[in-house]
């Protein structure tokens, strides 16, 4: 499918790895001029590279989105060499703390809306601008299922997710009439480093290997994703990029759920 960007320059944070990086694939043969950003220099740059070795006009620019003034320079080195971006898929993020609710500090709970929740914030708050600037604009954050089916050991990791789906639905309302389009997706159980340390974890708990703590998760504490099996991030990636492109022109303040069916309610 043509995806009609070949004029566009699109940033995907979180962009070495799992779901950022597959979008930013998709976006590389689309034509783009594609800005990865992560926290690491030397892995965004290997990165960038594989996909320049398809012909892709690729960049690689590191950034700390824990901190306004990491995303506002980068909004500013983004500026000054590209003169802005078109769209910004914000793939960044941590599970953060989990366990007991009330064996959960303080600093626990900073630690993940201080990245999952203002990560969101702050990269809005620096890209919005080059976008009401030029008229037009993508704006795509990635929330979860636990957002919509909170799960009990991941308070602040549900909490920051559904902060993400208010968040772009009220960016959706302020921004429109400027050109801008704000949506999130709601992935569940996709296949990424973050779920891989997930199940290193339990198959160590259970004595068994990755697949059976798979396995074990899937039937024990997903029992809703009805295809039986974690998800892929290219999946995942497909529908990002859509959401990222002009085809999404009557799209603004959904929240696309890519779960396998692993929420449960309609």
């Amino acid at each position: 499918m043509d995806l009609q960007m070949q004029d566009k320059t699109v940033l995907i944070t979180g962009g070495d790895s799992g779901m950022g990086f597959e979008t930013a694939r998709i976006l590389a043969d689309e034509g783009v001029t594609l800005i990865l950003s992560d926290k690491e220099q030397d892995e965004v740059d290997q990165r960038a590279e594989q996909l320049r070795k398809g012909g892709a006009t690729v960049h690689a620019i590191a950034a700390d989105l824990s901190s306004a003034e990491g995303a506002n320079q980068l909004a500013q080195k983004i500026k000054d060499e590209f003169g802005g971006v078109d769209a910004v898929g914000h793939f960044a993020g941590i599970t953060g703390p989990t366990g007991d609710f009330l064996e959960l500090s303080d600093d626990d709970w900073r630690k993940t809306l201080e990245i999952d929740l203002m990560g969101a914030v702050r990269i809005a708050r620096a890209f919005i601008p080059q976008m009401v600037e030029k008229g037009w604009g993508r704006l795509l954050f990635i929330a979860s299922e636990n957002a919509l089916q909170p799960y009990p050991d991941e308070t602040p990791y549900n909490s920051s997710k559904a902060g993400v789906i208010a968040l772009s639905k009220g960016l959706s309302k302020a921004f429109a009439e400027e050109g801008v389009l704000v949506n999130t997706i709601s992935p569940a159980f996709v296949e990424t480093p973050m779920t891989d340390a997930m199940m290193e974890e339990l198959a160590e708990e259970k004595d068994t290997d990755i697949e059976g703590a798979v396995q074990w998760f899937l039937e024990n504490k997903r029992p809703h994703i009805e295809v039986k099996r974690r998800g892929q991030p290219e999946e995942v990636a497909a529908v990002a990029a859509l959401l990222l492109s002009p085809l999404s022109s009557y799209v603004n303040g959904a929240n696309w759920r890519v779960d396998g069916g692993s929420v449960a309610s309609v």
